[in-house]
């Protein structure tokens, strides 16, 4: 059984990444067994700084269904673990005007739960139509090079 890996799909599109961070992050028993199920959603997620630690807040892990009264609470804060050379560099990126701390990706490696978080600066309206169109375009290319490819065969 391969574990999954949860995605924030908006993250790309509403911010320009520029550095991207693997951190560990602090869970309870019940929100590692829901994570493997592929129980979770990064998609309201964000993450800050607080007394020298980074802090996830809003990260969606559904109830594991067969716990007893000692499940998780759903949207609880959850710690990161990083090293302290990676939060002095995260704490002096995002204290720049317009640059936040977002969760790209929840995996798993080596048996561990891990993170992706990224420093991101938000994208303006035109920036998000210029992506969509270039996507467009490279889609039509595929198409059309696929298509001739095909046809030369």
């Amino acid at each position: 059984m391969s574990t999954p890996t949860i995605k924030n799909r908006k993250a790309r599109h509403e911010y320009h990444v520029e550095e991207t961070y693997e951190a560990g992050i602090v869970l309870r028993g019940t929100e590692v067994k829901s994570l493997r199920q592929g129980k979770a959603s990064l998609s309201e997620a964000f993450a800050y700084m607080q007394d020298g630690e980074v802090w996830l807040r809003d990260m969606y892990i559904k109830p594991y269904e067969h716990a007893s009264y000692s499940n998780h609470d759903d949207r609880r804060e959850r710690k990161l673990l990083l090293t302290k050379r990676e939060i002095r560099e995260i704490d002096k990126a995002i204290t720049q005007k317009g640059y936040t701390l977002i969760p790209l990706k929840l995996y798993f490696k080596n048996g561990y739960a891990k993170i992706l978080i990224g420093i991101a600066k938000g994208k303006k309206k035109y920036d998000k139509r210029e992506d969509i169109k270039e996507r467009d375009t490279r889609r039509e290319l595929e198409r059309k090079y696929k298509g001739s490819y095909k046809v030369n065969m």
